[in-house]
C-alpha cells in the first residue's frame, strides 16, 4: 500500500550561502512502519540544521532579520506537511517583547470525536543569542545545539503526524521565539492558551538534542525527572530504556530554565524538556562555536525516529497516563 507524502513546498534551501525556494513536488512513498522507525535520517536532519544554524541567520535573535528568516522556513514546513495554523495565521506575537517577534504555532487535529478535545504540545525554542564578542574574528553565535537542534525535532515530528494523522489527541506544534530573553514566547503562549481555556493534557520541550550523551544506559533525559512517571510512560511506548534521570538536570535547576516550565505554572500538567547535553559532552553552549558541523546528524535522526512511537502512544491511548507525582 502506498501514500501521497507531499514534499515541502518553498523549503528554503542553503546553496552556497543564499536561501532559494524549491519548487512543490508530490511523490509515491511506502506507507510508514507505525513505530516510526527510520521515517528520518541524517541527510534530512543535516540539511534543516545547516540552514537554520547557517550564517545567513546571524544567531537568530529575537526580533532580528535571522529570526525572520527562521520563522518563514517553519511557516513553509508546517504548511507543506498540512499542519493548520492554530491562531489565524501561524504566527502568535509576542506581547511582552519590545521587538516584533513570533512564535510560530500549528495545529494536527486529533482523529478521534472525543479525545481530540485534549491537547498535547509539542514545542522548542527557535531562537538564539545573535552576534556576540568575536573569537578568532568570528561573532555569529549560529546555535546549532541550543535550540535548532530541538527546533528540527519538532519539525520533523511535525512532518510525521501532519503526513500520517495517526493521533487520536490534538497535537499542538509551537516553536517560541525570546526564549533567551527569559522564556518570554512560552510564557506569552502559555497565558494566552490558558486564558482561552484551552484543555491541555501535557507539554512536551525538546531543547539542545544535538549530541549524544556519553557513559549513559538511556538515550536521552528529561527535566523534572521526579515531577511525573513521564519517563515510565516513555519508555512504556519505546520498549526500551529511552527516557532516564540526569541528577546534574536537578542539581541546576534545568526543568525551570527552559519553556516547559511556563505552561507547568500556568496548567499545573505534566510538563517536561527532553535533552542530550548534559554539561560534558558540549563545550560551546551561548558560544560562537556552536556550529552545524559539530552535531550529530545520525544521532538527532535516531532521537526522532525513537520519539515518534513514545507521543504516538501517549496521544492514543485511552486514558490520560502521564500524571503529576504525588
Amino acid at each position: 500500500m502506498k501514500i501521497l507524502i507531499y514534499v515541502l513546498a518553498a523549503l528554503l534551501m542553503v546553496n552556497c550561502g543564499s536561501a532559494q525556494v524549491s519548487e512543490t513536488t508530490v511523490i509515491e512513498s511506502p506507507a510508514l512502519p507505525d513505530s516510526g522507525d527510520m521515517f528520518t535520517n541524517s541527510e534530512r536532519i543535516g540539511e534543516m540544521m545547516n540552514y537554520l544554524a547557517s550564517n545567513d541567520l546571524k544567531g537568530r535573535d529575537s526580533g532580528s532579520e535571522g529570526i525572520e528568516m527562521a520563522a518563514k522556513y517553519i511557516e513553509n514546513y508546517f504548511r507543506s506537511y498540512r499542519l493548520q495554523p492554530y491562531f489565524e495565521t501561524y504566527r502568535d506575537t509576542l506581547s511582552n517583547f519590545k521587538k516584533p517577534s513570533y512564535n510560530i504555532v500549528g495545529i494536527i487535529e486529533g482523529n478521534d470525536p472525543e479525545l481530540k478535545d485534549e491537547f498535547i504540545l509539542i514545542g522548542a525554542h527557535y531562537d538564539h543569542i545573535g552576534t556576540i564578542k568575536p573569537e578568532n574574528g568570528d561573532f555569529i553565535a549560529n546555535g546549532a545545539n541550543d535550540n535548532a537542534s530541538g527546533t528540527s525535532t519538532v519539525l520533523e515530528l511535525a512532518r510525521y503526524f501532519g503526513t500520517q494523522k495517526t493521533n487520536k489527541r490534538s497535537l499542538i506544534f509551537a516553536l517560541f521565539s525570546a526564549e533567551e530573553k527569559g522564556l518570554l514566547g512560552s510564557k506569552h503562549l502559555a497565558k494566552k492558551l490558558k486564558e482561552e481555556g484551552l484543555n491541555l493534557y501535557t507539554m512536551l520541550n525538546f531543547e539542545m538534542t544535538g549530541v549524544p550523551l556519553k557513559g549513559k544506559d538511556y538515550f536521552m533525559y528529561i527535566t523534572g525527572y521526579d515531577m511525573s512517571n513521564l519517563a515510565e510512560v516513555s519508555n512504556k511506548y519505546a520498549k526500551e530504556n529511552l527516557v532516564g534521570f540526569l541528577p546534574t538536570a536537578k542539581e541546576f535547576n534545568l526543568y525551570q530554565r527552559s519553556d516547559n516550565y511556563p505552561f507547568h505554572g500556568e496548567f499545573g500538567v505534566p510538563s517536561h524538556t527532553f535533552c542530550t547535553f548534559d554539561f560534558t559532552n558540549f563545550n560551546h553552549y551561548h558560544k560562537v562555536g556552536d556550529e552545524p558541523d559539530l552535531m550529530d546528524f545520525g544521532h538527532m535522526a535516531t532521537l526522532v525516529n525513537k520519539t515518534i512511537p513514545v507521543i504516538e502512544g501517549i496521544a492514543n491511548a485511552p486514558s490520560q497516563e502521564i500524571k503529576l507525582s504525588e
